[in-house]
């Protein structure tokens, strides 16, 4: 089961290509894990700061991995291939991963172990998109934010573990 996994780096994903990544890549990386969608009214304003944030901190080992999700009023309904097209217009350079559940019992396991570690205010079940996690340096989640958290408050909190 998810749950008994020790850190994100005994976890194995596929990227937008549909390559398979394990994130022990991420080793040593402060990572700000975020479930993604092209059709989410949040979608304008988070595109732009993940890459921000990205690109402020990527020197200092910090890694953004964006997981495409459609569960949420089908909001992302494109294929991986679309999905990619489609955040070329914010310039995304952090990491894209291939679409994935991340509620019910199908949910991709990377997630079930996330939301067993930091809970939210719904229990484990994760509310809309752009729900994040950060990660230490260590490949434990420490911090999870909803949707409508601000950036300032989350550049904080990855200044900490920086």
């Amino acid at each position: 089961m998810a749950a008994d996994q020790k850190t994100i780096y005994d976890y194995t994903v596929k990227d937008i290509d549909g390559a398979d990544v394990s994130l022990e890549k991420y080793k040593g990386y402060v990572c700000l894990i975020v479930n993604v969608a092209s059709q989410c009214g949040y979608t304008n304003s988070n595109y732009p700061a993940l890459e921000k944030l990205y690109n402020t901190y990527k020197d200092q080992n910090f890694a953004v991995l964006a997981f495409p999700c459609n569960q949420f009023a089908n909001q992302e309904s494109a294929c991986e291939r679309d999905i990619k097209k489609f955040v070329s217009k914010f310039n995304v350079t952090f990491d894209m991963y291939g679409k994935v559940k991340v509620n019910g019992s199908d949910a991709e396991p990377l997630y079930q172990y996330l939301k067993s570690k930091q809970s939210g205010l719904l229990g484990s079940f994760i509310k809309w998109n752009f729900s994040k996690f950060l990660v230490n340096r260590d490949g434990i989640p420490v911090e999870r934010y909803s949707p409508l958290d601000s950036f300032e408050k989350i550049e904080n909190d990855i200044k900490k573990y920086i």
